[in-house]
């Protein structure tokens, strides 16, 4: 059987040498590894997208928001402890939720409160102290020790006004604020609700301030 003539390069106008012919099988090797690595690759991105897409179909979805819904009565129980007086537990509409209830310690100061976090109607932030034995000190210290701004009266109650949202200083949460005392306990409101919202839980605070005087 006749041997088979060698390749002619176009390019070089002439058959390639053994040299050239072995550099050229190697890069056509190396070629098809590298697309067949591609495809691979490719196929494999594939089929996680599959499981991904599988997975959040089978797990069940909640419209439960994400914040958890604390329920501050039962927390204010177990916590009575820490005071003969009774423990803020205010009565709010539909539309308001807690998202923490807990006595909190001052370190700096020493001062125990009990503080329960709100998320009111409009998504915004009210953070309710009972500061139980409280001073002066730890009142500012909550306010980011800023001035009072003014008074009002809700429902019957004296309370003092801490206005900062046109403020440009960084307040934290204190960007509007109300303080009242009661007998030993000095009540702070914070946060970043509107003036409305910041009625509604003074308002639903009365009952409990009232009784302390």
């Amino acid at each position: 059987m006749a041997a088979r003539p060698p390749r002619v390069v176009a390019e070089l106008g002439r058959p390639e040498t053994p040299e050239e012919t072995a550099a050229r099988l190697a890069e056509n090797s190396r070629l098809h590894r590298q697309r067949q690595t591609l495809k691979n690759l490719v196929l494999a991105l594939g089929a996680s997208l599959v499981v991904m897409l599988v997975l959040v179909l089978l797990v069940p979805r909640s419209d439960t928001p994400i914040e958890p819904d604390i329920d501050v009565a039962a927390v204010a129980e177990q916590a009575q402890i820490a005071s003969s007086d009774p423990l803020a537990v205010p009565d709010l509409p539909e539309g308001w939720r807690a998202n923490a209830a807990e006595l909190r310690k001052s370190e700096a100061d020493g001062v125990t409160a009990w503080y329960a976090g709100y998320l009111t109607p409009s998504d915004e932030y009210v953070g309710m102290y009972q500061g139980l034995e409280a001073n002066p000190t730890w009142v500012a210290g909550l306010l980011e020790r800023t001035l009072a701004s003014g008074t009002t009266t809700i429902d019957g109650i004296d309370w003092t006004v801490y206005d900062n949202r046109e403020s440009t200083d960084d307040v934290g949460n204190a960007r509007y604020g109300l303080v009242t005392e009661a007998g030993g306990n000095t009540f702070v409101l914070i946060g970043t609700a509107t003036t409305d919202e910041f009625e509604t839980i003074g308002a639903a605070l009365t009952t409990t301030v009232e009784a302390q005087r």
